[in-house]
C-alpha cells in the first residue's frame, strides 16, 4: 500500500525539499499547499483537510533554515 503522506515525509527528512507555498487553484486540485522538491516528482499538492500534518515539519524546516528538524 503506497502512503503519500508517510513518503512526502520521508523526502523533507531526507532533505529534498526545497520550498513550499499556499495555492489558490492548482491544477485539478483546487486550494492547497504546494511542496517544491528537488528531485521527480517535483511538485506535490497538500489538501486543507492535512494541513495539520506539515505545520509543525515546516516551521521547523523554515527555522532551519531549509534543513529537517522535527
Amino acid at each position: 500500500m503506497y502512503s503519500y503522506h508517510n513518503t512526502i515525509k520521508k523526502r523533507i527528512k531526507n532533505g529534498e525539499l526545497i520550498g513550499f507555498d499556499y495555492i489558490e487553484n492548482y491544477k485539478n486540485v483546487g486550494r492547497c499547499l504546494l511542496l517544491y522538491f528537488c528531485t521527480p516528482p517535483f511538485e506535490r499538492p497538500i489538501r486543507p483537510h492535512k494541513y495539520y500534518i506539515y505545520q509543525e515539519i515546516l516551521d521547523n524546516w523554515s527555522k532551519n533554515g531549509g534543513k529537517f528538524g522535527y
